[in-house]
């Protein structure tokens, strides 16, 4: 451990440390523009100088590219060094323009920071200014090319770290520019990262331009809610209004970055159609009268049907203390438990990755990024959980194996093999895989492992590429060899396309790894941020179909609905809507302006995680909550339609109907059980879940986000006694041939709450159907050409996708928003394919 000296400050330091990361360390901050910690050193704009007293250096040196070492002796504060970084800011500024009164980055801008410390002030230089043609790069960023400093961090992150190419440095020496080699969107679903490391104003968020500085906001910690890794953001927000979502430093979740989606995906906050008052169909209510109205009907339907006739739905989007108000609601007034799950396939799948995560075997993304062989199961990362393909692609930079063994033809920003496996078929290809581990030697004869060296001299792929290798037969031997030949493998299983079965033969193989003397992991994705919590909430709940077979037979006559769109995902939205119109009652409480609030008698306004704390369980089982980042109301924006405020002064806040959807369930279920006590407050609340769950949550005043706890969950959740098929029961397309047609997600257009975000909607690709060149032939469809999916229920035309890295005898279809998908037939019924 070396130990230095800086500043007159004695520190010790891991080897291999930087000095200006060892400075940190010990709370001196040394001014830097290109150096990141992801990103690491790059000695380009000289601004880190420091003096090296004593020691192996002496002199004026860099301190991001010198290695703490033993003795050292460094100042940052010596004449020398403090005289150059000034001649340093001067250069620097000798080009920069005087735009900081309308630069987005005012307030919060490093060049700014370092100019006014530097105390430079007047530029010496009289000869004109060097100046760039902007560019346009997309709805997301901004790009302001003459206030660069030529740090190098906007092209280190988008080709190094990310790597893509449509982003770089062009020109030379002082005519170098950043930007596109034209105009047009950037291609990296992560360039909104360029934003926050940009340390002066070349790329700033177009979306939030000109919408205030950083003093006027109401910032707070948060949590991204649109996938299951739940990555730590900061929110920013102004007259009840969401204005900008910022990455927040998570070293075991997200690191320093986040991906596209959750950064501009928070439309659904600010909806101008959001519900804001409650409603007794078709008239708005006040809040009492509608409480009331739910409690007279509900008692009368449990009096005259039975409380078994009243039914409980929500889903992986609300937060812990929705979940479990409504299972004590269900369960104090013995009306039916919650249904949180689409189907019986996706509640096991779910449940399954649930009770057979131990802390022994859980990893988190940081951990993916220190494997030396990931092997991705049922899994397209970019489209189910973004941030997972950022860390295979650094562990692919150090060396590390990505296999993935996936039906369609996965897209990864790093060099992969890819084993195309029919979701039906990954069960008997994984415990052939696991037989294949136990004759596989202990010392194959298999190619090393490139060192990081190798990885990082090879530069990055010009675009996401994989080696195909269809034949299976042939490529498991290598596969086990390969597992066998790591030390560090972890194993990534979807939850999307697969039931349990497929989840717990992942989890056998972790354990048979483990069992070799191998430190495995295993890391699940769950279709939605709190879908573990769901498990914890209601692993024997019935699934949505279960409960909607239940309201056509008549055994529901009520249902009340917390947070929850099943119309979205459910296949047959005909089926859904008749199945509605036989309720009695049905109550719907929800921030978002869902087809359900359409058809309600009751409904109640619920406020977002931006408007209160909640609490979610990511997918490792990491227990994390948010905080309230503003006030529950109407934007200003919408209350004056963009017009000057109103000029006098209100007892009320415009729009504030909404409350906690947990403490709508708990004065509902005070209300039905006719208690007079008072209703138990956000601490004695968790005091009820603990005793129900387990979970333990530190309700200290200044403990409003955990991170880094884990659940220890074996005893807690328990499977159901009968499992469901191994697959989701597929749409059958031809009926002369194997052809199977199964939903998926993908990065725009699929996600929930994403696609209330106007931003994103208009950048949504077109939705395309993907199938295998051969399949498409033997159907008579060509590549790019229009199909036409004809079934009982709808007529769907869509473009066609032939990609040989699809397996034979399976078809894609987006869940986007754009089609009619839930309608291409039922999940027992037969379609056809037509050439348009």
């Amino acid at each position: 451990m070396p130990k230095l000296i800086i500043d007159g400050r004695h520190i010790e330091v891991a080897p291999g440390v930087k000095v200006i990361a060892a400075a940190e360390q010990a709370g001196i901050m040394i001014p830097r523009f290109c150096y990141h910690p992801a990103l690491g050193s790059a000695g380009a704009c000289r601004m880190c100088a420091v003096k090296f007293l004593e020691g192996p250096v002496h002199g004026l040196q860099m301190s991001c590219m010198m290695e703490a070492k033993d003795g050292m002796v460094v100042s940052t504060t010596d004449d020398e060094a403090v005289d150059f970084r000034r001649f340093v800011i001067e250069l620097l500024m000798r080009n920069h323009p005087h735009d900081c009164p309308v630069c987005d980055e005012g307030g919060h801008c490093l060049l700014q920071d370092e100019t006014v410390s530097s105390g430079h002030v007047m530029r010496r230089h009289i000869g004109k200014k060097r100046t760039h043609r902007d560019q346009y790069l997309g709805e997301l960023i901004q790009h302001e090319m003459n206030r660069c400093i030529h740090c190098y961090r906007c092209r280190r992150f988008y080709q190094d770290f990310c790597g893509y190419h449509d982003f770089g440095a062009m020109g030379s020496a002082n005519r170098t520019c950043f930007g596109r080699y034209a105009d047009g969107p950037l291609e990296n679903p992560f360039s909104g990262n360029l934003i926050d490391i940009c340390p002066t104003g070349v790329l700033t968020d177009k979306p939030a331009r000109f919408k205030g500085r950083r003093w006027d906001f109401e910032r707070a910690p948060s949590l991204c809610i649109h996938c299951s890794l739940g990555c730590a953001t900061i929110v920013s927000a102004r007259y009840r209004e969401l204005v900008r979502v910022e990455a927040r430093h998570n070293p075991a979740v997200n690191g320093h970055f986040i991906c596209d989606r959750g950064r501009f995906g928070f439309g659904f906050a600010n909806h101008s159609n959001r519900p804001h008052h409650a409603r007794i169909a078709p008239a708005a209510a006040t809040y009492a009268d509608a409480l009331q109205a739910a409690v007279n009907q509900l008692t009368e339907i449990s009096r005259t049907f039975g409380s078994q006739a009243i039914g409980t739905v929500s889903s992986s989007r609300a937060g812990m203390e929705t979940l479990m108000a409504l299972k004590i609601l269900a369960s104090a007034q013995q009306w039916r438990s919650p249904s949180c799950f689409q189907d019986a396939r996706q509640r096991n799948a779910v449940v399954s990755a649930v009770i057979r995560l131990s802390p022994d075997t859980a990893v988190c993304l940081h951990d993916v990024e220190c494997s030396d062989h990931i092997l991705v199961i049922a899994a397209d990362p970019i489209a189910e959980a973004p941030m997972l393909a950022l860390a295979l692609r650094q562990a692919w930079r150090d060396g590390a194996r990505v296999t993935v063994l996936d039906p369609r033809p996965v897209s990864l920003p790093c060099e992969y093999t890819h084993i195309p496996v029919a979701p039906k078929q990954l069960s008997a290809v994984l415990q052939k895989l696991m037989n294949a581990l136990l004759s596989s030697p202990d010392t194959p004869q298999f190619p090393p492992l490139r060192t990081s060296d190798d990885a990082h001299n090879a530069g990055t792929v010009s675009s996401p590429s994989c080696d195909p290798k269809p034949d299976t037969a042939l490529q498991l031997p290598l596969l086990a060899a390969s597992l066998q030949s790591s030390q560090r493998p972890v194993i990534v299983c979807g939850t999307n396309i697969v039931s349990g079965t497929v989840v717990n033969a992942a989890a056998d193989l972790v354990m048979q790894l483990r069992a070799s003397r191998k430190n495995a992991g295993i890391f699940n994705i769950l279709p939605g941020a709190n879908a573990f919590g769901a498990a914890i909430a209601s692993p024997d709940g019935a699934s949505f179909s279960e409960i909607l077979t239940a309201i056509e037979s008549g055994e529901i006559q009520a249902l009340l609905i917390a947070e929850s769109n099943p119309v979205r995902w459910f296949p047959d939205r005909a089926r859904i809507r008749n199945a509605f119109k036989k309720l009695k009652l049905l109550v719907a409480l929800d921030y978002l302006p869902t087809p359900v609030l359409d058809v309600a008698h009751i409904i109640f306004p619920t406020q977002t995680h931006f408007e209160t704390p909640a609490v979610f369980i990511n997918q490792e089982g990491r227990m994390q909550q948010t905080s309230m980042v503003h006030c529950n109301g109407m934007p200003l924006s919408q209350q004056t339609a963009g017009k000057h405020p109103p000029r006098e002064f209100r007892h009320d806040v415009p729009g504030a109907g909404a409350k906690p959807a947990w403490q709508v369930l708990l004065e509902l279920n005070a209300a039905l059980s006719a208690v007079n006590t008072p209703l138990p407050s956000y601490s004695e609340l968790w005091e009820q879940i603990e005793q129900e769950t387990g979970i333990a949550i530190d309700r200290r005043p200044d403990s409003d986000i955990l991170e880094g706890r884990r659940l220890r969950l074996e005893t807690q959740v328990h499977l159901p006694e009968t499992p469901p098929p191994d697959t989701p029961p597929p749409i059958n397309l031809q009926e002369d041939m194997s052809l199977e047609l199964y939903p998926v997600e993908s990065f725009c257009g699929t996600e929930e709450l994403s696609a209330y975000a106007p931003i994103l909607c208009r950048m949504e690709p077109m939705p395309e159907l993907i199938m295998h060149p051969s399949d498409a032939a033997g159907c008579g469809l060509t590549d790019g050409g229009m199909v036409t999916i004809q079934s009982d229920a709808v007529t769907l035309d869509v473009r066609l996708k032939t990609a040989a890295g699809t397996a034979t005898g399976t078809a894609f279809l987006p869940r986007h928003r754009q089609l009619v998908w839930r309608q291409a037939g039922s999940t027992d019924s037969r379609a056809s394919l037509l050439q348009k």
